[in-house]
């Protein structure tokens, strides 16, 4: 079970509103890349809250709706896919966590990002590699994230049904490639993930 401890010693340190923050979606060939930012109540606990990847779908859906409902403030930022295309992932990533920062209703002094990098959301950032598995907040922020993009590509299978998003949220599945195959590309597919289909000039 995570604990509160990079709260508290950011607290100790003087950082009075602490966020985590976290991505989901770098990796599929369709639809944007989401970050979440979530600020918690000082010295939160959670039976189950986690890095999004090692909970069940049924699991992260009840400890989003707990965030929801418990967090100082929650946000979600994206970066489309034409985004994507036009800047490249990291820098789409590091777009869509700066617009999750700035969503916040209180703006935070510290952000705990998961990963080695720093996306320069304009706050003070401390960079937790394998962050989601050890802070708190982060993994708030995981699940965030991905349960937002989870959603919106359950939207998006109703809006392209011929891919059946439902089944792989866009990523690279065997099952997406034939579809990709049979039926073209997109309007939200990342044409820069699939060169090796439409060659370099995308």
């Amino acid at each position: 079970m995570l604990d509160y401890s990079y709260e508290i010693q950011a607290h100790n340190d003087g950082f009075t509103v602490v966020c985590g923050v976290d991505e989901a979606g770098r990796g599929p060939l369709a639809g944007p890349v989401f970050a979440g930012a979530v600020i918690l109540p000082e010295n939160y606990t959670h039976e189950i809250l986690n890095d999004s990847k090692k909970l069940s779908e049924k699991k992260r859906d009840l400890v989003y709706d707990d965030i929801i409902r418990d967090a100082v403030c929650w946000s979600v930022g994206i970066a489309t896919e034409k985004e994507i295309d036009e800047i490249n992932i990291l820098n789409a990533t590091f777009l869509a966590m700066k617009r999750a920062v700035d969503g916040l209703n209180i703006k935070p002094d510290l952000a705990f990002i998961d990963g080695n990098r720093y996306p320069n959301t304009g706050v003070k950032e401390v960079a937790i590699v394998k962050g989601d598995s050890k802070c708190m907040s982060v993994a708030a922020a995981s699940i965030i994230a991905k349960v937002s993009r989870d959603r919106f590509m359950l939207q998006m299978a109703e809006k392209y049904p011929q891919y059946q998003f439902e089944k792989h949220k866009g990523y690279g599945t065997k099952l997406h490639y034939e579809m990709i195959e049979q039926y073209g590309v997109s309007e939200i597919h990342r044409r820069t993930f699939l060169k090796n289909i439409l060659g370099e000039n995308v």
